[in-house]
């Protein structure tokens, strides 16, 4: 439980990323990503949801202490938000930067958009509680929960 002085209190069990753009560019996963994800699963459940445009997502992630969600649906933005909403919204982060992601980042207790190498879209920007320069800093925030506090308070 982390207690933000007038603001909320967040019990997050589940962070859920967003794939390509957030977590990986052009289909391959960041490596500073898996180095926080060991240190992360210690801590909270790890899932990975993507539409997989590369194909590369379970080789990617083969070794990586994560669920991974790979949408089948013709709306991938309900899709997004509707798993957060099966997760159970108040215990769930979640991390994105595409268009399709803003629905899952209102839906979270918490949403950080990540900016990263393709940039972010307006609309996950403006549904987001974080803004974040990059997906290492967005991941460390789980792992330095006291960098929340000082964002989020008023």
């Amino acid at each position: 439980m982390i207690h933000i002085p007038d603001y909320n209190d967040l019990d997050i069990a589940h962070i859920v990323c967003d794939y390509n753009g957030t977590i990986a560019k052009d289909g391959m996963v960041l490596p500073e990503v898996l180095v926080l994800f060991e240190s992360l699963c210690m801590h909270y459940t790890l899932h990975v949801i993507t539409a997989d445009t590369f194909g590369s997502v379970a080789k990617q992630l083969e070794d990586a202490p994560v669920t991974i969600k790979v949408l089948s649906s013709g709306d991938h933005t309900q899709e997004k938000a509707d798993y957060i909403t099966a997760l159970g919204t108040a215990r769930c982060a979640a991390l994105g930067n595409g268009n399709n992601d803003a629905a899952m980042l209102r839906a979270a207790a918490l949403g950080v958009a990540v900016f990263g190498g393709e940039g972010c879209a307006t609309k996950s920007l403006l549904s987001s509680d974080i803004v974040c320069k990059d997906v290492t800093d967005a991941l460390s925030l789980f792992l330095y929960p006291k960098r929340l506090i000082a964002t989020l308070r008023k």
